[in-house]
């Protein structure tokens, strides 16, 4: 919507749900009052049903999520299966170290076929783990539990000692191990005192062999044995999540699709695959993680299973649709490994559901749960760039399942990004072929959830329902809460058509990041809920039942035109740069630059190697990642950028700039991004990027581009080797006053929902439309600094609860700057 004038919209907003309420001041209500908006709410109208599986949680194991996180194995590479395949960093051996003698070894003295890899320690001889982070944490006066998979030729006595890196006395305990094969022995400790930087050492009077090196706390969730670090798990049960989705992301579709067998080599880079992670411990499956290090599948679909049903969460799995994703981009073509695929997810549900006298629900039984997991809903694939190969195999799939299941909800998928056409072709299958539920994927700025309230407003009504799988924007400061939570309100409003919706990632290990943000950051003695936690608790905790319909005045503004200098840039690419020249609307010359001198009009502000050769700019680095140079005048507008740009060598093609304001707020076309398989122009706001306009193709290494940038107002057309390749007008407010209305049928209860993202106060007249409610509400605010974080020692982002007592069918409220405020109304 364009808005170029200071004048003050209407915006539909509605909603459902309880209140986490800004922080405001209080004001009387009078009809003469003077205010900065109004809202009106029609509660004759009735709004659209609110699943009480709106909101959840995806759960994927990146940035140590499951090992080192809510699985809570305190021993770091128990089984001796850590591998290069896993990390280039890693050795059978990682987290170990041996005193005397002592070597991994795989042969057929293993434990078992899937568990190939198993310590021989030489006799004296011992092996200490130093866990996660700075080490093993345990709590003085509490019990934890040892056991270790042993045996020796001849007989021998282990000494298991928990100590300290500071030479602390240990404590001791020592277990016979008897002649003969494979036996599993355990013993208990009481900590004698708190630490984080504990040792587990297991010493072998004789030789042996040992595997499954384990120590997990007592005090586990719910005291589950193979169970979850209590503190993580407490943090998404008092989400009161609606589902879990899991495993993946990206863990589902790459790798290879083949199994963990003797008949595939035992394949080490594999799909997360359901059936490694069932059955006892010691006999699943490892695998490489995605993310860069070893899954131990100790938290396997079971424990996943399990975890949703103590938290009243749906379980919502993803299996592999056989089409790689994540950068991989590559359709298996073997019918009898999608046919086993198909059956594999046949099975799964089996597994879940089935009686106990079928084979997978048998399984389910033995291992300590008769009763059927009640499973409603399974997702097919994850953010395919392959559109139409991804949905020729969905389909597949789909048949199968409702063949034998007819009433399980099969979820499809529209790719990685909100737009584009990959996005443009998957929605287009979707529709055509009636699927149910289609989940969407995006991760952009507080700008882009500013601007795009309204994006499912316009969607079909009888098309397929809205998954919305994963989304954030891009920080974990407060103001990227305040622009998730005015997005939300407009998720809310279409609950007809947007049906469930989780934040992702989840949690966050802090010395094993590969993604930020995350919801829940750790380390291995505390945890904390993010800014963004605390938006996605109080949503979630405060749904409603039902949207009331409500409209809402908007914020005057008027929009200057895009202006800022320009900048030249690569992501893992070496390129030259040559014949850059800026000119205004008028022709006259701004900036030219053929370098046959040097680069002194430039200014490096990012990271790689820039340099002038043979008269042109070269940046030589090839892994390095947004290498900007920029020059000009940040109050350019209404220009034309010209560049000649070659690719040199990498993995992508090339980046230009423009409207360049600092380090963090510009916008560039990036050709030949996301692996040279696409195009597309990225607008940066804060440090979060969101894509504008985006087309699949590819740059050609070595060829010299003529690419043409023209700025116009807020219009922006581009050109490359003179054809026009794509135009765009960013001209979409970011509406900082949003709100929704929703009613919670148990209590009777208006819930309104106000978002003030900015850094004035909104005094504000609500009308109820002639709502019967009682003259005072209860009320939850979030209010905080928009630059405010959350962290182990600090919670600077936290609601509070109080009443407001001037509730009439017309009142005036003031919403506290920066701030989430719920106001729950009983009605009489």
């Amino acid at each position: 919507m364009s808005r170029t004038t200071r004048k003050r919209l209407r915006l539909g907003l509605g909603a459902s749900a309880f209140l986490l309420v800004a922080g405001l001041v209080p004001s009387p209500a009078h009809a003469e009052d003077v205010t900065d908006y109004a809202i009106t709410v029609d509660p004759a109208t009735k709004g659209a049903k609110i699943d009480d599986t709106m909101y959840g949680v995806f759960f994927e194991d990146i940035n140590r999520a499951a090992d080192g996180g809510l699985y809570a194995e305190l021993v770091q590479n128990r089984s001796f299966e850590y591998s290069t395949d896993d990390n280039t960093s890693y050795t059978p051996l990682t987290a170990w170290s041996v005193s005397g003698s002592g070597q991994v070894v795989n042969d057929d003295g293993r434990l078992n076929a899937r568990n190939r890899n198993y310590l021989s320690l030489g006799a004296g001889s011992s092996v200490t783990n130093s866990g996660y982070n700075t080490g093993i944490r345990v709590e003085g006066g509490k019990r934890y539990d040892f056991s270790v998979w042993a045996r020796a030729q001849s007989g021998t006595a282990l000494t298991v000692s928990l100590g300290d890196t500071d030479g602390s006395p240990a404590t001791a305990r020592r277990i016979a191990v008897r002649k003969g094969g494979w036996a599993r022995y355990k013993v208990s400790f009481t900590a004698a005192r708190t630490s984080s930087d504990g040792r587990l050492t297991v010493a072998s009077s004789a030789a042996a062999a040992l595997d499954m090196v384990s120590l997990f706390p007592r005090d586990t969730y719910r005291h589950e044995a193979n169970g979850l670090r209590k503190d993580l798990a407490e943090k998404v049960a008092a989400l009161h999540p609606g589902f879990v989705r899991f495993p993946g992301g990206c863990l589902v579709n790459t790798g290879s699709m083949e199994d963990y067998s003797a008949a595939s080599g035992y394949q080490r880079k594999r799909s997360y695959q359901w059936k490694d992670t069932v059955g006892p411990v010691e006999t699943r499956a490892t695998n490489s993680n995605f993310w860069g290090y070893d899954q131990s599948y100790g938290l396997g679909y079971y424990e996943y299973f399990r975890f949703a049903e103590d938290i009243g969460a749906m379980p919502l799995p993803v299996v592999p649709a056989l089409v790689t994703g994540c950068g991989q981009n590559k359709a298996v073509a073997d019918d009898a490994l999608l046919k086993r695929h198909v059956q594999d997810t046949l099975d799964l549900i089996e597994f879940a559901n089935g009686p106990v006298t079928s084979e997978w629900g048998g399984e389910r039984a033995r291992m300590g749960h008769p009763k059927p997991f009640h499973l409603t809903h399974i997702e097919v694939g994850n953010e395919e760039n392959l559109p139409n190969e991804f949905f020729a195999r969905f389909r597949q799939f789909r048949a199968a399942i409702q063949a034998k299941y007819p009433h399980m909800r099969v979820i499809s998928n529209s790719g990685p990004d909100d737009s584009g056409s990959t996005f443009d072709t998957a929605w287009k299958l979707n529709k055509d072929a009636k699927v149910d539920m289609v989940d969407e994927h995006y991760y952009n700025s507080p700008r882009w959830f500013l601007q795009n309230n309204d994006r499912y407003d316009s969607y079909d009504r009888s098309g397929p329902k809205v998954f919305l799988g994963e989304y954030a924007s891009g920080g974990n400061a407060f103001k990227n809460g305040l622009a998730e939570a005015a997005y939300m309100t407009g998720l809310e409003r279409n609950a007809d058509v947007v049906q469930l919706a989780s934040y992702a990632p989840l949690f966050a290990n802090e010395d094993y990041v590969q993604w930020s943000p995350d919801m829940v950051w750790f380390n291995n003695h505390a945890s904390w809920g993010s800014a963004n936690y605390e938006v996605q608790k109080l949503f979630m905790n405060n749904v409603g039942d039902r949207v009331v319909p409500s409209t809402a005045t908007g914020t005057p503004a008027l929009l200057t035109p895009i202006s800022g200098a320009v900048g030249l840039s690569t992501w893992d690419t070496t390129a030259a740069y040559d014949d850059v020249k800026v000119t205004d609307a008028d022709g006259n010359t701004l900036l030219t630059d053929d370098f046959s001198g040097d680069a002194s009009k430039w200014t490096h502000t990012g990271a790689g190697s820039w340099s002038v050769q043979d008269g042109q700019y070269v940046q030589t680095s090839e892994n390095a990642e947004n290498t900007m140079v920029s020059a000009g005048d940040p109050s350019w507008h209404d220009y034309d950028l010209r560049v000649k740009a070659t690719k040199k060598s990498g993995r992508e093609g090339f980046l230009v700039a423009f409207g360049v304001k600092d380090t963090g707020n510009y916008y560039w076309w990036n050709l030949g991004g996301w692996g040279n398989t696409q195009s597309a122009v990225e607008q940066a706001v804060d440090g979060g990027k969101s894509t504008l306009l985006s087309k699949a193709g590819s740059v050609e290494t070595g060829r010299a581009y003529d690419v043409h940038v023209k700025v116009r107002g807020r219009q922006v057309t581009l050109y490359l080797d003179g054809q026009e390749w794509g135009s765009f007008t960013d001209d979409k407010p970011a509406e900082p006053f949003r709100q929704v209305v929703t009613e919670d049928h148990k209590t009777g209860d208006l819930i309104v929902k106000v978002v003030n993202a900015q850094s004035s106060a909104a005094r504000t007249t609500i009308d109820l439309g002639g709502a019967k409610v009682a003259s005072t509400a209860r009320v939850t605010t979030l209010a905080a600094a928009p630059d405010a974080v959350n962290s182990e020692t600090s919670r600077a982002v936290a609601p509070t609860a109080s009443t407001f007592s001037g509730v009439a069918d017309r009142f005036t409220y003031t919403f506290r700057a920066n701030s989430i405020t719920f106001l729950r109304l009983r009605q009489r």
